[in-house]
């Protein structure tokens, strides 16, 4: 291998760039789209509560609800949990912004809570602190895949009289001792998007086994409008009639999207098995290089695995975390960060959340870099991977 990075002029160890995720789409993928296409229905059909009847039962739910997007199955549990304006929910900052922007969306105040600087979930204990008379729900993040310690989370909820709402959207398929993720919490939210395991396109799912949550959800995906004759207030109008019952948002899903849906989640343990291939690759690899921390595992987690994220002691390389990135971009490996924290972001800034809220969660953030990972990733593909970091610390190391 060609010692000289390539950020200094040396040949990259590929020639190709490899994003950090991809969707995997295969022939049935799009025969499936193909036949919804020449069907009845593109939208509001049938094969969205197929989809729904099949992630509900992949993940041992009562219930699923499919929705046009991630967030909107985080803004859509927020109201079904009746959150208002000034309550205060619960959430971690190493998240995507639609963790806490979902409060927002209802007027709500997100807290942030601290993180586990060993498993990067939020943090229990911190949790309680943090709450209040004002405290209406706790959003815990299942991180990277790895599942947060529910029982506790939903010890606290019961013991102060909250609502979990977990967003699971990096973590269809993980376990919790033994139960899927979907099933365990109050209600649980998903994202389909075409780095996540399985996709629609654009897509998310809040799951629930609560039968009045359900309802809520299936109201709000649709302007809150509803044609169910046991809710309507006029029940004398013919059966044209429909009313609005809540300012809901059009959040729907389409049959195009769930007929996608339908055909991934038939791969979805093929899929699940090649990220925990690569992982146990990348752990054999990066385990025994000073300096470097693999992700830790706890014992009740059995991990989808959306993201691997290492985390550096950059003291011993000597170099700040951008020029490790920059390094590695230049190799044509398509690293990235996940997460910044929520409230370093302006809008959080002007609306008064100051940096040293979570000092845990700001100091992984200063040390981390997320790794290529998807199931299409050919061997080839990881080894590059793996010799573009080794390529990269040992020249870091040497120059010392």
């Amino acid at each position: 291998m060609n010692k000289t990075l390539a950020i200094h002029g040396g040949k990259p160890v590929r020639e190709t760039y490899l994003p950090y995720g991809k969707q995997w789409i295969d022939g049935n993928d799009i025969n499936a789209v193909i036949a919804t296409l020449r069907g009845d229905y593109l939208t509001t059909g049938p094969t969205i509560k197929e989809f729904e009847d099949k992630i509900a039962d992949y993940v041992d739910a009562k219930y699923a609800v499919a929705v046009s997007n991630g967030t909107a199955a985080l803004h859509a549990a927020c109201f079904a949990a009746g959150i208002k304006e000034g309550d205060e929910v619960i959430t971690t900052p190493i998240t995507f912004a639609a963790s806490a922007n979902c409060a927002l969306y209802q007027r709500a105040i997100p807290i942030f809570a601290d993180i586990d600087p060993k498993t990067y979930n939020i943090d229990v204990c911190d949790v309680e602190k943090k709450i209040t008379e004002k405290t209406k729900a706790i959003i815990p993040v299942d991180f990277t895949g790895q599942v947060v310690d529910l029982n506790p989370i939903l010890k606290l909820a019961e013991k102060y009289h909250l609502t979990v709402i977990e967003d699971a959207a990096h973590a269809l398929g993980t376990e919790y001792r033994g139960r899927k993720v979907g099933s365990i919490s109050h209600m649980t939210t998903f994202s389909l998007h075409p780095v996540k395991h399985i996709t629609t396109g654009e897509g998310g799912v809040i799951t629930t086994n609560d039968e009045i949550f359900y309802r809520k959800l299936l109201l709000f995906r649709t302007h809150g409008i509803t044609r169910n004759e046991n809710l309507l207030e006029n029940k004398e109008e013919g059966t044209w009639y429909y009313e609005q019952l809540a300012l809901g948002y059009n959040y729907r899903i389409t049959d195009i999207q769930c007929a996608l849906g339908i055909s991934q989640l038939e791969r979805i343990d093929e899929f699940i098995k090649r990220r925990q291939e690569i992982v146990r690759k990348y752990n054999e690899a990066f385990a025994a290089i000073d300096g470097v921390i693999i992700p830790h595992q706890a014992d009740f987690s059995n991990s989808s695995w959306h993201l691997y994220i290492l985390q550096f002691e950059l003291d011993k390389f000597k170099v700040d975390r951008k020029e490790l990135y920059d390094a590695l971009q230049a190799e044509n490996i398509g690293v990235n960060v996940h997460y910044i924290p929520v409230y370093y972001h302006p809008y959080y800034q002007k609306l008064g959340y100051k940096k040293g809220l979570c000092p845990n969660a700001e100091r992984l953030y200063e040390r981390i870099i997320t790794l290529p990972l998807f199931p299409n990733m050919k061997n080839k593909d990881v080894e590059d991977v793996i010799n573009a970091v080794k390529k990269v610390l040992d020249y870091f190391r040497s120059v010392l």
